[in-house]
């Protein structure tokens, strides 16, 4: 073999063994866990970055990668354009191959906030306001500005209503949808927040589109105070469209709602546990036996089965209702029959 052949055949032999070398070296750093600055690690990486801007977030937030062998690595696998933006959590133990698999992989550190169907918007907001995943940009406003803050427009231009009352028109109660809300750590509450008026409006919308020929309201605001009462004055599915059907009636022939979920609302704060004579005397704006027709606003937030039901109400010419203390209702036509259900499963009376 002549001196040129044996110089280019050791030639290969050394370029063979340094790129074994080099996949080795880079097989054995892909596998090797990271020393986190501590035991658990949340890392925001921010949308639009490059692999080397990725690498440099990661260090900053305590994970050291080193950003050289990490944009090889994410050549070689070939997930250059495929790291997602958002809020991961990385713990002791975890390889730089596994910290590109989780980005790769959009495995987000996700948290949750759940708003339960018939909570008031204050009840919304004192969870918001508990969760320590949330970042807190409320905090200190009022609920008008925070309807001004997520882009709200006020009640009459979002959904119809025609009242003077600038607390009214400024009024959040009801304009939220309850849901189970996902989102990164560190997110605004003012994200969560427009995202469940948004799904409020979507979902009061598509009721509104179905809804029932001859029903006495003018507007989605109103089908949605009626809502929020149905919501709250039963949770059994199949009395919904029932007492939305007594409630219709009603308004038709101005008859008193005489509901009292409305008039503990309209009663706040002083409200302690029990209803009495006399606070049914309280006149407020949400007195319902005092006052005709529907309350100012919604009094809770109602979720889908309530919309549905304020706006598709039971064929029936039922005016009345009683609880029979098992969750269930005796709906009536008229009075009298009314009085016998409430001797029998209010007062006991057979």
């Amino acid at each position: 073999m002549s001196l040129l052949k044996k110089c280019l055949a050791f030639g290969v032999v050394v370029a063979v063994l340094l790129a074994a070398l080099s996949v080795a070296g880079g097989y054995y750093w892909a596998t090797r866990p990271l020393v986190l600055s501590s035991p658990t690690l949340d890392v925001t990486i921010q949308p639009r970055s490059t692999v080397r801007g990725v690498a440099a977030q990661l260090n900053r937030g305590g994970v050291p990668v080193e950003p050289a062998p990490f944009a090889w690595m994410t050549r070689v696998l070939g997930l250059q354009s495929r790291l997602k933006s958002g809020n991961y959590e990385f713990k002791t133990g975890v390889t730089p191959y596994e910290v590109l698999q989780k980005l790769a992989l959009g495995d987000v550190n996700e948290s949750v906030v759940t708003v339960i169907e018939g909570w008031t918007f204050k009840r919304m907001r004192a969870e918001f306001d508990a969760n320590p995943a949330l970042k807190h940009d409320t905090a200190g406003m009022s609920d008008a500005a925070l309807l001004a803050a997520i882009g709200a427009s006020s009640v009459q231009e979002a959904h119809g209503a025609d009242s003077a009352d600038p607390a009214v028109a400024t009024n959040a109660e009801g304009l939220f949808f309850p849901d189970t809300y996902l989102f990164d750590k560190g997110t605004s509450d003012l994200n969560v927040y427009r995202r469940a008026y948004g799904l409020m409006q979507q979902r009061l919308a598509a009721a509104w589109s179905t809804r029932a020929p001859g029903l006495p309201y003018r507007t989605p605001y109103e089908a949605l105070t009626m809502a929020s009462l149905i919501e709250k004055e039963t949770g059994r599915a199949s009395d919904r469209p029932l007492v939305s059907a007594v409630f219709a009636n009603r308004l038709r022939i101005g008859m008193p709602l005489q509901t009292d979920p409305a008039v503990i609302y309209g009663l706040g704060e002083s409200y302690d546990g029990h209803l009495r004579k006399r606070d049914l005397q309280q006149d407020t704006p949400y007195n319902t036996y005092m006052r005709r027709g529907l309350p100012p606003t919604p009094i809770a937030l109602p979720g889908v089965a309530s919309l549905q039901a304020a706006l598709n109400p039971a064929p029936t010419s039922a005016l009345y209702f009683v609880s029979r203390g098992d969750g269930s209702s005796v709906f009536s036509d008229t009075l009298g029959d009314h009085n016998r259900a409430v001797d029998k499963y209010i007062r006991g009376q057979q």
